[in-house]
Order: structure tokens, then C-alpha cells, then sequence
């Protein structure tokens, strides 16, 4: 039990340890990742070759520790980091946290969710508890996933390539998939979706995302096609993001559910598509907010306004975690059912950072870990083995 020395004031932040500040911040641990991909993939924005993730661990003077990760090109991370964050980390009150995210982000909005994450894990564990009990209770012990896939290869064979890595998922469980579109011409693309479909029938849910790729006329193109498919669960960002009032015009014609999100940075750029009710689901993505805290406000407020909310956690694995988190916390979008709660990205490709957090998916669903933080233990191993050299890439 830790024992504070308690001045006259009701603030946390004045708790003292014999003089010091409470949880005080002692030390700040980068761990920029990269990983060359050996055979490249992609979407419609292009083909990859490589991963990176930027984590994070924070250690109290009094040896807590809490994990936290961002994403962003690495050599403006690192430097931002080393020069700026974690000298104005050292000597804080990890307690302090909303103070500290709030001012990291107006330098760096993907580096603030970072120490927001690691900050939230520091006082749960310091309360011995479980971050879903810190954030006040989960409703489910169980969320969902569904695959998500780059469908693009170098290979003038991706479409068979793709099928192949969809039809592995469906196998190893997975009840629901993510493919994408909006890289090759319409044409090229529904007939790739079409040979999925026929692969994977109507029991498995199917999603589609173009990353932006589209106006309101080419998006119409799909609309023969998939509105006859019971499977469809949503098309993802067909159009860019930017204009609300095109997705407004798009649902006056298209009746397949539309979603998107996963580059909006605050709630008040979510704004004008739930006042709008022109998205069906929004996707926000912990990693690209502005903290941990600001990302649960969203999900709150899209409940209010009745918009479902499916994570988009491609870019990491931790910030993955802290979705599904959220999302056990998060009560059902539907009274129909007690449990009723939507999915959460889960990356399926190559890529050795989704191991870096050991925890996988079972029949198509994580369950959550228990005990104070966390629950696991991030794999240093990992880390170290794919820590960024620094070089140029």
C-alpha cells in the first residue's frame, strides 16, 4: 500500500511522497519499430514495404511502469521525443495526466495518445486494478474482431494471393473480413470481391474499404452489386473524408452501410458526420487521437448520437489492446441485446509488431486480460529485435 503525505488540498496532484510529487516520472523509454516487409502489400494509397510503430515506456520513481504507442514517420517521432517530450516528462506527476496529454498535443497529437496510454496503465496498476475497471466497469468479457487485409501485391497474381490469405482467416476462425478496393480499376476490383464472396458465402460478414478512393458517382458503381448481399456489414471510406455533405448526397442513393473516420484527430471533426447521420459507423483509431481520453469521449458521444463505432487499429498492436478495451466498456449499441457490441479491427498480414502484445483471437473474438494494468506483459524481446537502427527508410 502506498503511503502519501496529504497537504491541505483535495487535488491528487498535490499528493506528496516525502516531498516529491506523487507517481513521479523518473524515466521515459522510447522504442521505435521498423520491419521491411519481404513481399510487399498495399491498398488503393499504395503498395508497403515496410511497418513501424513508435512505443513507449514510462517508469514512476517508484517503479511503476506503463506501456504506451503512437505512429508516425519515425525519424520526426524519435527527435520530437528525445528533444522536446521526455524532457518535459521527467519530474511530472504521472497523475497529472490530462494536463500532460493536453499540452504534448499541441505539439504532436499522435505522440500525446502515446503518454496518454502509458499514463492511464500507471494509475491503474497504482490502484491495483485493471484498466477496463479503471474506466469504471466492462459490460463483456468477450469483443469481436474481424480480419483486416491489404488486397494489393506486386505479384500480377494478387487477386489469387488475396483469396488465398482471405480463405486462411475464414479457416483459422475469423467470422468476419476486411479486403480493400480502390487500387485498380472498378472492374478489376469487383471481380477480385466478387471470386471472395463465392469463396467465403454469406455467413461470413464482408467489409470493403476504398480508403478514399472514389466520388459519389464511382461508388454508385457498387451499389448493384453489393446491395443484394446479405453479408455486406459496411463499405469503408469510399470518398474522401474531408466532405461531410458528399457523404450526406451518397446516402440519399446507396444503401449499403457506410463507415469512416480513422485520420480524424478530435471529436470535433467527428461532429459533422454524427450530427449528419450521413456514417453509419464511425472508425476511430486510439493510436491517430488525441489520448486515450479523448478517444472514449468520442465513443461516448457517437453512442449518444446513435452511430455505432468499429475501431480501426491497423497501425498497432498496443493501441489495438486499448480499443478493445474500450470496446468492453462500451455499452451496446442495440437494446435487442445484452451483449451487442461492435467489432475491432484485427491486422492479419505480415507483420511481427501484432505479436509485440501476446494476445490472439479465437473464433473470431479476443477475450480480455485480466489483472491491474494491462493484464500481460508486453514481449521486450520483440522490441529489441526490431528496434529501429535509425537509419533512413
Amino acid at each position: 500500500m502506498i503511503k502519501a503525505d496529504v497537504v491541505n488540498h483535495t487535488n491528487l496532484n498535490h499528493i506528496s511522497f516525502k516531498g516529491e510529487p506523487a507517481l513521479k516520472i523518473a524515466k521515459v523509454e522510447p522504442f521505435p519499430l521498423y520491419y521491411r516487409i519481404p513481399e510487399p502489400y498495399g491498398d488503393a494509397n499504395g503498395i508497403k514495404t515496410y511497418r513501424s510503430s513508435y512505443m513507449i515506456r514510462i517508469t514512476t520513481a517508484d517503479g511503476v511502469t506503463g506501456w504506451g504507442e503512437c505512429t508516425d514517420w519515425l525519424p520526426t517521432l524519435h527527435k520530437g521525443f528525445q528533444d522536446q517530450i521526455i524532457p518535459d516528462l521527467i519530474g511530472n506527476s504521472a497523475l497529472n495526466r490530462l494536463q500532460i496529454v493536453q499540452t504534448i498535443q499541441k505539439r504532436h497529437a499522435r505522440a500525446a495518445s502515446a503518454v496518454s496510454m502509458a499514463l492511464t496503465e500507471i494509475f491503474a496498476k497504482t490502484c491495483g486494478i485493471s484498466i477496463c475497471d479503471l474506466w469504471g466497469g466492462a459490460f463483456r468479457d468477450v469483443v469481436p474482431v474481424y480480419a483486416s487485409f491489404q488486397s494489393y501485391h506486386e505479384n500480377p497474381g494478387w487477386m489469387q494471393i488475396s483469396l488465398q490469405n482471405v480463405e486462411q482467416a475464414v479457416s483459422a476462425g475469423f467470422r468476419m473480413i476486411k479486403v480493400k478496393v480502390g487500387g485498380k480499376s472498378i472492374q478489376d476490383d469487383q471481380q477480385h470481391i466478387v471470386k471472395i464472396q463465392d469463396a467465403i458465402g454469406h455467413s461470413t460478414g464482408l467489409i470493403l474499404d476504398a480508403n478514399q478512393s472514389y466520388d459519389v458517382a464511382a461508388t454508385l458503381e457498387w451499389h448493384s452489386l453489393l446491395s443484394g448481399w446479405s453479408n455486406v456489414m459496411w463499405f469503408e471510406e469510399p470518398m474522401p473524408m474531408q466532405y461531410a455533405e458528399h457523404y450526406t448526397e451518397l446516402k440519399r442513393h446507396f444503401t449499403v452501410p457506410l463507415a469512416g473516420g480513422e485520420n480524424l484527430k478530435t471529436a470535433a471533426e467527428f461532429a459533422p458526420y454524427l450530427k449528419g447521420h450521413c456514417l453509419d459507423f464511425v472508425t476511430p483509431d486510439p493510436a491517430h487521437m488525441t489520448g486515450i481520453e479523448k478517444y472514449r469521449e468520442l465513443l461516448s458521444m457517437a453512442r449518444n448520437l446513435n452511430t455505432r463505432v468499429t475501431p480501426h487499429t491497423y497501425d498497432g498492436a498496443l493501441s489495438r489492446l486499448y480499443a478493445i478495451f474500450a470496446q468492453a466498456c462500451l455499452p451496446p449499441w442495440s437494446k435487442m441485446g445484452s451483449d451487442s457490441i461492435e467489432p475491432v479491427e484485427w491486422d492479419v498480414m505480415d507483420n511481427p509488431f501484432t505479436n509485440v502484445v501476446p494476445l490472439q483471437p479465437a473464433n473470431g473474438a479476443v477475450t480480455i486480460p485480466g489483472g491491474p494494468g494491462l493484464g500481460l506483459a508486453i514481449d521486450e524481446e520483440l522490441l529489441t529485435h526490431y528496434r529501429w537502427d535509425g537509419s533512413s527508410y
